[in-house]
């Protein structure tokens, strides 16, 4: 039987995210305002507002669902327990247009949950990603596979991946690292670096990656391409967005919020999967550029890192009302 090719091919862990909302907080930072502390008093009952529980999310399902919404045929490897919980994410999976094909139920396991604290526009996140059996499944390659966030023993799994990309050279890789791939470092993640024609990352992430303290975005963007990637994308919170090619070196703003932002869980993942949807839709990486930050300003009006993702036609409509000084610019 002949199967349709998938254009868009997620792969990472997928949780439920319960949304604390604090009242009772503050924030600390270092004079550079990056190094921030969320602190509340230690030993007491803390108050706090609302709780709001989203399933299905994590950074590669919130890829998928961004890749379906924008219209082209999306999938999701990934693992859930065989709980009510686990039934529940596949369910808003679907019902968001994603293929589950490649999703698989774990008897006996329980699915991913994680607690995000919110205070104002921003969110730390408890994580804890469970120990399930990875294996790659058998599947006709897609346009493109999107690479994020695993879990801490994945390691073998990270290897079955480049493994089949070696075997399928057609296939485009976007690597968006998690917490637990940037932990396990350069060199043992060396072949997906060198596979992957775009990379993504944040500021901090990249200093991360890099072991540096520079802010300097050509220098982390060079560095980066160095081990491989054939474009680097780095995020800077509302300072915009940057992009090496290689040859050149682009700025784009941040798309301005049509009002105040409610919190930003998720921006990131929206930036980087519209970015790919793009490409897979054929848009040149220019073009791609100039899509991206839009869907993170919709995602930033919402809570959770779903809701607010756009449709194809409601994200070109954003771009032909976008104010002038919206555009990519070679620095």
């Amino acid at each position: 039987m002949f199967r349709k090719q998938i254009d868009f091919l997620a792969i990472g862990d997928t949780v439920t995210d319960a949304f604390i909302r604090l009242k009772e907080a503050e924030v600390h930072c270092k004079v550079n305002t990056n190094d921030c502390e969320l602190c509340m008093k230690f030993g007491d009952k803390i108050p706090f507002e609302s709780v709001k529980v989203v399933k299905a999310v994590g950074n590669a399902a919130n890829a998928a669902v961004a890749g379906a919404r924008l219209g082209i045929r999306s999938a999701l490897v990934s693992n859930l327990g065989a709980d009510q919980n686990g039934k529940e994410c596949l369910a808003e999976l679907q019902r968001n247009g994603v293929i589950t094909s490649y999703v698989k139920s774990h008897r006996g396991k329980p699915t991913n949950y994680h607690f995000v604290l919110w205070y104002d526009v921003d969110r730390t996140i408890l994580v804890n990603h469970v120990d399930y059996e990875y294996q790659f499944p058998e599947i006709t390659p897609p346009k493109w596979i999107y690479l994020t966030s695993l879990a801490s023993t994945t390691f073998p799994y990270h290897m079955q991946i480049a493994d089949y990309l070696d075997a399928h050279p057609e296939v485009k890789l976007a690597f968006q690292p998690g917490t637990f791939q940037m932990k396990l470092g350069l060199e043992k993640l060396a072949r997906l670096y060198k596979r992957a024609d775009v990379f993504f990352v944040n500021v901090e992430e990249a200093q991360r990656i890099l072991t540096t303290d520079s802010h300097d975005l050509k220098v982390l963007l060079k560095k980066l391409s160095e081990y491989g990637p054939k474009i680097v994308v780095i995020t800077d919170n509302t300072n915009g967005a940057y992009m090496y090619d290689g040859d050149h070196y682009y700025h784009i703003p941040m798309y301005p919020d049509p009002r105040p932002a409610i919190e930003r869980t998720g921006c990131g993942d929206a930036f980087a999967s519209t970015f790919i949807a793009a490409l897979a839709l054929g848009k040149t990486p220019l073009e791609a550029f100039l899509w991206a930050p839009v869907n993170p300003m919709s995602v930033a009006q919402f809570v959770g890192a779903q809701e607010g993702l756009l449709t194809r036609d409601q994200l070109e409509w954003w771009i032909k009302t976008a104010p002038a000084d919206y555009r990519p610019k070679e620095i």
